[in-house]
């Protein structure tokens, strides 16, 4: 990808078409995900949440996806008692007052791939107002020790122990292969965009793809505890998603953090988009 190789400083805003293309779909996700948010009251299902997202970005052009929408309440935010990955698709849990709910929804429009998940709370509920004030640590010690070139896996160690410290569980080690982030791409645009148990199949043929050519040459598009993530951040666009949890309760933010090969420290990564709810919700804080 020319344009993350040789891309410019995004904190002068000099980002490429191509790095503006996939924050375009990554602002209409979260806008998915805030007009959704805003609609949510008692007794709506996770199912139902899940197809909310779906029409909203359908009625903005979306036809494929890297992902199925995915809606989370109460206890499953946190994936309580998660064992196979058939119960992270929705379920008729019904969301209550003050419970927390997370979306995860993963749009591919005009070719750009976006996949985020937004963290909101029904009401009052300290405990998820304080995992997501928490996740600005992670944020910010993720970029940092990517451009130290820090392997991917000491990385997700120390972010695990960032959350021990902070008295919180690891979450996001309950996905398949226990990942915090994942390669995207650019995906064809096709007339029939086919899914496969949620995910979109050009989406999948392209970390396929991703997941041979690093096989060969050392890196894996999977960003994992284990030993195939033993190695430096990867030029790309990475999907990147700490999850924490606490009692029964989880939060996390994903977005997309650039890594280049730039020498460099601040155009060698940098989180694409800054104007992102959960970025917008720190800022309000420390000036409040």
């Amino acid at each position: 990808m020319a344009s993350v190789t040789s891309a410019t400083s995004a904190a002068a805003g000099e980002l490429t078409a191509e790095l503006r293309g996939f924050r375009e779909v990554q602002r209409l996700a979260y806008d998915c995900a805030e007009a959704v948010a805003a609609q949510l009251k008692p007794g709506v299902t996770e199912r139902a949440a899940a197809r909310m997202q779906r029409e909203w970005l359908r009625e903005r052009g979306v036809r494929d996806w890297f992902h199925l929408p995915f809606a989370w309440f109460g206890e499953r935010t946190a994936f309580v008692n998660f064992r196979v990955p058939l119960q992270f698709f929705p379920t008729n849990r019904e969301l209550e007052p003050g419970m927390a709910f997370i979306l995860d929804m993963a749009p591919v429009h005009n070719g750009f791939t976006a996949d985020i998940g937004y963290s909101g709370c029904l009401g009052l509920n300290p405990v998820h107002d304080r995992l997501l004030a928490d996740l600005e640590a992670h944020r910010e010690l993720i970029l940092r020790e990517v451009r130290e070139r820090r392997p991917l896996r000491e990385i997700y160690e120390d972010v695990d122990r960032l959350m021990v410290r902070q008295g919180y569980a690891n979450r996001h080690r309950a996905y398949p292969f226990g990942v915090i982030a994942h390669k995207i791409d650019r995906v064809r645009q096709r007339r029939w965009s086919p899914t496969l148990f949620g995910f979109g199949t050009q989406s999948l043929k392209g970390l396929a793809s991703d997941a041979l050519h690093g096989h060969r040459d050392g890196w894996s598009p999977l960003w994992s505890p284990y030993t195939f993530s033993d190695h430096p951040p990867q030029p790309g666009l990475w999907a990147v998603e700490p999850h924490l949890g606490f009692r029964g309760t989880g939060a996390k933010f994903e977005e997309i953090l650039v890594v280049t090969d730039s020498k460099d420290p601040q155009e060698s990564a940098f989180w694409l988009d800054d104007d992102l709810p959960h970025v917008r919700r720190w800022q309000e804080e420390k000036a409040a």
